[in-house]
């Protein structure tokens, strides 16, 4: 005999549907954003000797989140200044990362937002 019961606990599941658009943009932009810095290494004491350095995967990481921020911030409201802060912070991090800096506009991202200088 089976009996349905909503899972509880600190994070109980919940219905794909009951979840807010901009609950599902803000969750995945903040995993990006965790990538994108996990990948630049910022997540060790010394980014440029860590072992999970790989810039190309966090231009890929950070272009995507331009992307995400960019067609979605009408919607944001009040969350989309501090996404945009962490896009920035992330963008000037892979251009202190790389070797040879892209070129203004160049960067991961930045076709969606502009030049991060």
């Amino acid at each position: 005999m089976s009996t349905s019961h909503p899972i509880e606990g600190p994070d109980p599941i919940r219905d794909l549907s009951d979840v807010p658009s901009i609950e599902v943009i803000s969750r995945a932009a903040v995993m990006l954003m965790s990538a994108a810095a996990e990948k630049l290494g910022l997540a060790d004491p010394d980014p440029a000797e860590s072992d999970r350095l790989d810039l190309d995967e966090a231009r890929r990481l950070i272009t995507a989140l331009a992307g995400l921020i960019t067609a979605s911030v009408e919607y944001l409201g009040v969350h989309a200044a501090p996404l945009r802060d962490g896009l920035q912070a992330l963008q000037k991090a892979f251009r202190e990362a790389s070797v040879v800096p892209d070129e203004p506009g160049q960067g991961p991202g930045e076709k969606y937002t502009g030049p991060v200088y």
